[in-house]
């Protein structure tokens, strides 16, 4: 024996009725025993109380509702039967529509409408549904009788949510078979009291009547069809990568049910469970796919988690003080008032030194809870031995859900994780006995946003979404972007990480998305941008609240870096290869430092010295590990390494330095680059990352240009005065090459004193061989002592920089701060 069920979106239209007809041939076909329970026609139980709202408000445009409501039925009949089946149809319709017009124009005379009459109002839809399908399937050669539940289905009085007398309902569902053994389309929803009254069981209730007939017949199975592939670990609405569970437990789907999952009506699980039968939740509109198979156990799967819900705009009342410790009652007392106020309680939470207990209300029910414990309290408030209610509104409770909970170690650590690298503040915490559910109460503004954090972390099918919001779109910003184009999908496939461009800045215009900015056309997007201004761009990645943010600085601007501090703490990460926040004040720099620490957000910036190369990080590992770096030597800048290592014989320095602009190395004013002053940005970084308090100003300069040269007015004189300069620079290379050395700009760092200077370097040094703009460090350790340890690279180029950014973006995606 199988029971199935059809929502209201399975039966909303004439083609969707012949989809469900379907599935019921494919049964019948088989040799099945079953039998169905349907909803109303999607949307027609809220047209309905809509129609009894309006009527109770002396509205006369109750009869336009009613009329459209049952040419809607109508055009149903006139779509799906032929002959007799339409006519007799037809009027069953039009008879019970002129019942309800009666009922409606009572409710219109009398100014009000009771939970009874609502009752009796609703009905009509399941009743009609039934009816009419019943009608099709028979006409379409598979008899089937109408059952009108009302005739089996026993409950109390309590309108609108009512009770089912279980044991006697049983019984008439089995004696009502016993008689009509055949295919039965039952309404969903509806019941009726001893004497008859109707009666409905809440909304999602058609669900639980379909476990009420599965359990009363000892059905093998119970289907419920709806529009979707099954329970899924998340709502697909607020989570993208939500799929479909395979199975889930009996007390898996209870808690999911209860902490917001739509799939299943909560109380429908009671019936099935009771009678071990299974649910299968299945979709109308995908017959082929098996669902999500709800039982007493299943088969345990690679995550940690089974799934994940949430319940929006909830507001947590807390009780505390210090009359509380230790006194017996309190508790009983708080939970009883809130009983006899009829308040339901979603979650609980108390502290373990008793000292305040909490509670979440939903926002109708918030201002009645905090008076009804205020007034079993008023002694106790008056003798100051507990606070007035606390009450925090604007809340959500998000929630994990899974048998693994209690069995694995290290769930609730990694929740917590989750949150905190997304800078999502928790305010209250709960998990049930059952070990089933873990529970938290966050800002309503980051249930989005922690839901798919969560997500991202527990299931290993998830793409991890990182964020990105850049400034700066020049030769770095614009190199970046056109590798994470080229490497997503490689990205998505084989690290199960996405780069999503959320938002974009150049000096003009700015734009946002938090869908994602198509990457091949963000430039033109760009021209309709809104203008750029840095304040606003801030403000609108913090309003967005999107997880996995990283901000990068793609600039050489140093406006930009003021604004490190207000996004560091909002929890979002920074990857910039702009040296101006790390080389500024130590003081400053200590404080980013540390405030991506507290904040946990990543304060990232590698290409700051040697663009793509590992050397910050090879210094940070060999600090960590706990070597002491003695000396450090290096040459810094790919510009003076290109300028030097093709200052040969022959050449002239002034058109080395032409060409080195022309193509693109230099700064504009190439005398940036030839006054050391970039290095000695680079230099303190790397004093300051193995513990040395450096500033700028500490760094000993020797200046490469003549004093002409530097007090040139403007580029083109400089340039003259280079080309006047060019003997002096030449007798600097010849007489390094009759000792047999090379000329080379060299930054060291040594006895805690850092100096820059052009040097003449011997065959025995590192940097003798260094060609076409590379960078070459020399780490000299008590662990790397004689021979330093050495790295060497492109040390420039909007590729290699761009390169190191990505590596950070992705780095930070996998690892978070």
């Amino acid at each position: 024996m199988k029971i199935l069920k059809f929502g209201g979106s399975s039966v909303a239209a004439p083609d969707r009725i012949k989809a469900v007809a379907a599935i019921v041939r494919d049964n019948y076909s088989r040799g099945e025993k079953f039998s169905f329970v349907v909803s109303a026609f999607g949307g027609v139980t809220d047209k309905l109380l809509e129609m009894a709202q309006t009527a109770s408000a002396g509205d006369d445009t109750f009869e336009e509702e009613w009329q459209a409501l049952k040419q809607r039925h109508i055009d149903m009949v006139e779509a799906l039967l032929k002959g007799d089946y339409r006519k007799e149809a037809e009027e069953k319709v039009e008879r019970r529509f002129a019942n309800l017009l009666h009922v409606l124009k009572g409710i219109h005379a009398l100014r009000e409408v009771t939970p009874r009459s609502k009752d009796y109002i609703v009905s009509f839809g399941e009743r009609n549904s039934a009816y009419i399908i019943s009608k099709y399937l028979s006409q379409e050669g598979m008899p089937a009788n109408y059952l009108d539940a009302r005739k089996v289905v026993l409950t109390d009085d309590s309108f609108g949510n009512a009770q089912v007398q279980v044991e006697e309902t049983y019984q008439r569902i089995r004696d009502w078979f016993s008689v009509q053994p055949g295919l039965a389309v039952i309404t969903g929803f509806v019941g009726a009291t001893s004497e008859g009254i109707t009666t409905t069981l809440g909304r999602g209730g058609s669900d639980y009547s379909a476990a009420l007939f599965g359990a009363a017949l000892g059905a093998d199975v119970i289907e419920i069809w709806t529009d979707v592939n099954g329970i899924l670990t998340a709502d697909p609405r607020a989570v993208r990568d939500a799929h479909t569970l395979s199975e889930v437990t009996y007390a898996e789907a209870m808690e999911m049910s209860h902490f917001g999952a739509k799939v299943i009506y909560p109380p429908t699980i009671q019936p099935a469970l009771r009678a071990s039968i299974p649910i299968y939740i299945r979709n109308t509109f995908n017959a082929e796919f098996e669902g999500t198979k709800i039982s007493g156990s299943r088969q345990p799967t690679g995550n940690l988690i089974t799934g994940m819900a949430s319940i929006g705009n909830v507001v947590l009342l807390t009780l505390r003080g210090s009359g509380m410790v230790g006194v017996p009652g309190f508790a009983a007392r708080l939970f009883n008032s809130l009983a006899r106020g009829g308040i339901n309680i979603i979650m609980i939470t108390q502290g373990s030194s008793e000292h305040s207990i909490s509670f979440a209300v939903t926002p109708s029910e918030a201002d009645v809870a905090r008076e009804l414990v205020e007034a079993e309290f008023d002694l106790e408030l008056t003798r100051k031995m507990v606070e007035p209610v606390k009450v925090e509104s604007n809340l959500s409770i998000v929630a994990i859900i899974g048998e693994s909970i209690k069995v694995k170690h290290g769930i609730s650590g990694t929740l917590f994780k989750a949150l905190g690298v997304n800078g999502i503040n928790v305010v209250a915490i709960a998990q049930g006995s059952s070990e089933l559910i873990i529970s938290v109460v966050i800002h309503k503004s980051d249930e989005k946003k922690a839901l798919n954090a969560i997500h991202e972390t527990f299931f290993k099918e998830s793409i991890t979404q990182v964020h990105l919001f850049m400034v700066g779109v020049g030769l770095v910003g614009k190199k970046l972007l056109e590798q994470i184009q080229q490497q997503n999908d490689t990205l998505r496939k084989e690290h199960q990480i996405e780069v999503c461009l959320a938002g974009v800045a150049n000096s003009q215009k700015m734009i946002f998305s938090d869908q994602g900015i198509d990457l091949a056309g963000y430039q033109d997007a760009l021209t309709a941008g809104e203008p750029s201004d840095m304040p606003r761009f801030v403000q609108k990645m913090v309003d967005m609240n999107l997880r996995n943010s990283v901000f990068v600085d793609a600039t050489a601007s140093d406006a930009i870096p003021a604004f490190y501090e207000s996004i560091l703490e909002k929890s979002i990460s920074i990857s910039t290869p702009n040296k101006v926040a790390a080389s500024s004040s130590h003081l400053q720099y200590r404080r980013l430092k540390k405030m991506s620490k507290i904040y946990r957000a990543r304060y990232a910036f590698e290409t700051n010295v040697g663009a793509g190369l590992p050397i910050i990080t090879t210094i940070q590992d060999l600090v960590r590990s706990g070597d002491t770096i003695t000396k450090i030597e290096g040459v810094l800048s790919g510009t003076l390494s290109y300028i030097f290592g093709a200052f040969t014989k022959g050449a002239k320095f002034s058109d080395v330095v032409k060409e080195a602009k022309e193509k693109g190395f230099t700064e504009p004013d190439p005398r940036v680059d030839l006054s050391g002053k970039d290095v000695a940005r680079k230099i303190v970084i790397l004093a300051r990352e193995i513990g040395l308090q450096v500033e700028l100003d500490d760094v000993l300069i020797d200046p490469v240009l003549p004093k002409n040269c530097n007090e040139a007015p403007n580029i083109p004189s400089f340039f003259k005065e280079l080309e006047a300069s060019d003997d002096y620079f030449d007798d600097l290379r010849q007489k390094a090459q009759d000792d047999g050395k090379v000329l080379r700009m060299v930054a060291k760092l040594e006895n805690n004193k850092c100096s820059i200077g052009l040097q003449a370097v011997d065959a025995s040094s590192p940097f003798f061989g260094l060609k076409g703009g590379d960078n070459m460090i020399a780490i000299t350790s008590k662990r790397y002592t004689p021979y330093p340890l050495v790295v060497r690279g492109p040390g420039a180029g909007a590729d290699v920089t761009a390169a190191g950014v990505f590596a950070e973006i992705v780095k930070i995606g996998k690892d978070g701060w």
